[in-house]
């Protein structure tokens, strides 16, 4: 008796043109980003303090963390529109570039504080960031602690030196512990599309131009300071570049 085998012809997708698949990664880590960073301080708030202020900071640590092992090397994993910006000041980035990279970081924080209000209504606010010690405190901490955000990625993102294959801890955990110790102050934004998401879908504009000058003005001058004090870099393809004719451009 003759044994015949069942074969299954799978379709193969197209890959995208680029620059597009480093757009979507960029939706989809920013969406990550957001679900699980705010999206602890919705679930928080329904289970009755489930989660409290350190699950809340480790949860956007390790939501940076795991964004950056899986889509790092297909965007560089900004999912933060200051970083793409301060990549692009400091040249690793191809400024043509930095509007889709914008539009995909904002795109996947709406939906995911879309999906937050579909799955819990409008609670907590979304886990919007807004300032509890008035405007010009929440500013100064944004600005200060982007700094040493950008400051991390600056080092980890583009200059060979660094401990090799420590980005997403080193990120992740310095996210995890500005977002713990000053979040109960300013909400440890450090990130406009964070705060933006959930802010549009909640309704919460509470300030929330701190958060978008501060992170942005911290990660500016955190970039322009690793410049000034790192010398000459040595020549490392920043994870920050889309494609190799894109690496050129920025060069």
């Amino acid at each position: 008796m003759t044994q015949s085998r069942l074969t299954v012809t799978v379709p193969r997708m197209k890959s995208l043109p680029e620059p597009y698949p480093a757009y979507v990664a960029e939706a989809l880590g920013t969406f990550l980003l957001v679900f699980a960073g705010p999206g602890a301080v919705v679930i928080d708030h329904v289970s009755g303090g489930g989660v409290g202020s350190l699950g809340i900071g480790l949860s956007f640590g390790l939501a940076v963390m795991a964004a950056i092992y899986a889509l790092g090397h297909i965007s560089g994993a900004h999912i933060n529109p200051a970083v793409t910006l301060a990549f692009a000041a400091m040249g690793d980035f191809p400024r043509r570039r930095v509007p889709g990279y914008v539009a995909a970081q904002l795109a996947g924080a709406i939906g995911a504080s879309a999906a937050h209000r579909a799955l819990f209504g409008n609670v907590a606010a979304l886990g919007s960031s807004v300032p509890t010690g008035g405007a010009g405190q929440a500013l100064g901490l944004e600005l200060i602690i982007t700094f040493f955000l950008m400051l991390v990625v600056a080092a980890l993102a583009t200059d060979r030196r660094a401990v090799a294959g420590t980005a997403g801890v080193a990120i992740g955990g310095y996210v995890a512990l500005a977002a713990t110790f000053s979040g109960p102050i300013a909400g440890a934004s450090m990130n406009p599309a964070r705060s933006f998401g959930p802010a549009l879908l909640s309704g919460t504009w509470t300030d929330h131009w701190v958060y978008w000058v501060g992170p942005i003005a911290g990660a500016l001058l955190g970039a322009l300071v690793y410049l000034a004090i790192a010398g000459v870099r040595a020549a490392s393809p920043p994870v920050a570049t889309v494609t190799a004719a894109d690496e050129r451009e920025s060069r």
